[in-house]
Parts: structure tokens; sequence; C-alpha cells
């Protein structure tokens, strides 16, 4: 199968092949994979809507394997309508959420460093 190779190297690296983060999984619905498949396959035809790097091969401006992954424009999971996702490479992606990202893990290293304060006081 063609995406056996991509499978493969998560499974080799301990990884999963879902970018999601475990605490994150339930708010997406029970049939993700699904509305996932839709839009990266029969939408966007296997192939980044941004850029257009292919699915599974080099991509065109960092050689990288493809793989792309749907992105929630809102960044809320649990709004899944066609208009508010987009099939993108790693690339693409990675760009869109930069910000998101830092926002998320200044706020999760924020509560630990709370949490531990606490934890600590006499």
């Amino acid at each position: 199968m063609e995406h056996e190779p991509a499978r493969e190297a998560a499974r080799t690296r301990g990884g999963s092949t879902s970018p999601i983060r475990r605490e994150e999984r339930a708010r997406y619905p029970a049939d993700w994979k699904a509305i996932s498949a839709r839009i990266r396959h029969e939408r966007a035809h296997n192939r980044c809507e941004w850029c257009g790097a292919q699915n599974l091969a080099a991509h065109p401006m960092t050689g990288a394997i493809v793989v792309l992954t749907v992105a929630h424009l809102d960044h809320c999971p649990e709004h899944n309508e066609d208009a508010n996702l987009a099939a993108l490479c790693q690339r693409c992606h990675n760009r869109y959420d930069a910000a998101h990202r830092r926002a998320g893990i200044y706020a999760r290293r924020h509560a630990a460093q709370l949490t531990l304060a606490v934890e600590t006081e006499p």
C-alpha cells in the first residue's frame, strides 16, 4: 500500500501516525478519520491545498516527504465544516499553526509553574 512507508516510519520512531495531542483527542468527532480522508483525498486530490505539494512525495521546497494533514482554520476541532478545514503539508500547517502553538506552549508552561508554586508553598 502507498501509505505504508510513512506509517512504518512513525512506528519505528515509536510514535503514532496521528498528529493529534493525546489530551485533545476527545475534542474530535468519532468519524474524524473519515472526515480527514475525505478532505485529503477527495477534495484536495492528495495535494496541499495551499502550496500544491503532493502527498507522500518530496516537498518541492524542503525535500522532506509530505504527509498531508487536515487543519482546522479556526483551531477548534469541534468545528468540522468543510469551509473550516484545509488539507495541508507539514510546511503550510506548521506555518499556519505557529502562533497558536507558541501560545499553547506558553499557557501549558505557565500552568505547570503555577501548579509547582502552589505545591511547594509551606
